[in-house]
């Protein structure tokens, strides 16, 4: 059974690979599993294979190898066999993708086929990954999702002070859990909270303590980029060069004030909220960009540099 099932598999993954009429010949010279030696052998197995291939749903059907239609091969219709996309949202992936790692079949967790079938896959290398690693946020991620959906007030020390917050939302970025919600000394101001860094957490004893805003979404209130979210507060202003200027303009969030020179160069006032990861974008773009102020942060990249090239 184990050689039928590999075989089929290899059958169906070339079919899939050359996206073309093939002939049985081509199949019996190029799949592994069908190295028969006698013709009559090779014809009652293929036989066999097709009809279990069918009987499994798949589309095996027979088309013409060339215009001519002189002869005919075996090809999967992608059209038929693949899955239509369900045009999933990037937060129905992530849920999906962290409930395949939590549900357990048999004993073993789902596998990222078919989260990758439905689109889940990574956008590119400097994109966070879907799979939420819990880390250090684990032993309070469970108290903190209660908190957030029956709505109780939620108290933690962070940053040398203690807080209350209003969680309206949890959200995974960059590696890390964040919380969303307004404290309650300023219920108009919504900030996010990075539960790695919170102590003492305790939720509230009673539930429907506060009110979500319609139609709010925790995402929104995360940091875009990466020196956006820290406890730096600074504006820095810099200049790319022309040639640069459009691959800045992909990376720069939507709290950038940007202006475009006649000459191509673009003029940008960035909020920096962690210097180091600001910098350290920075660097990527060699001489083709500048930062012109603030003077301390100009001074800290000249710095960096020379200690690079020594």
């Amino acid at each position: 059974m184990q050689n039928v099932i590999e075989r089929i598999l290899n059958l169906l993954a070339f079919l899939l690979t050359v996206q073309r009429p093939v002939t049985a010949d081509e199949i019996r010279m190029t799949v592994a599993g069908y190295d028969q030696s006698r013709d009559e052998a090779f014809r009652r197995m293929f036989e066999r294979d097709k009809d279990l291939l069918r009987r499994l749903g798949i589309p095996l059907e027979l088309a013409p190898t060339d215009a001519w239609e002189v002869e005919h091969g075996y090809v999967v219709p992608a059209e038929e066999y693949a899955l239509e996309d369900p045009g999933l949202t990037d937060e129905e992936r992530a849920a999906l993708w962290l409930a395949a790692q939590v549900v357990r079949v048999g004993g073993r967790a789902t596998g990222p086929d078919a989260l990758l079938k439905l689109g889940g896959a990574p956008a590119g290398g400097a994109a966070e990954p879907l799979a939420a690693d819990l880390g250090a946020e684990s032993d309070v991620l469970g108290d903190v999702f209660l908190a957030v959906s029956e709505r109780r007030w939620i108290g933690f020390d962070y940053r040398d002070s203690r807080r209350q917050v209003a969680p309206y939302g949890l959200v995974h970025r960059r590696g890390h859990w964040y919380m969303v919600g307004p404290e309650r000394s300023d219920l108009s101001v919504v900030k996010a909270f990075r539960l790695d860094r919170a102590g003492d957490v305790r939720i509230g004893e009673h539930p429907d303590q506060f009110e979500r805003p319609s139609g709010f979404r925790a995402s929104d209130s995360i940091p875009q980029a990466p020196w956006e979210a820290g406890g730096d507060d600074l504006t820095a202003e810099v200049v790319f060069d022309a040639d640069l200027a459009w691959w800045a303009k992909r990376q720069l969030s939507g709290r950038v004030e940007a202006k475009e020179d006649a000459d191509g160069s673009l003029y940008a006032s960035i909020p920096v909220a962690n210097v180091d990861a600001f910098l350290a974008w920075m660097l990527g773009f060699d001489d083709r960009a500048e930062i012109i102020g603030p003077a301390h942060l100009r001074d800290l990249f000249v710095a960096r540099i020379r200690a690079g090239a020594r």
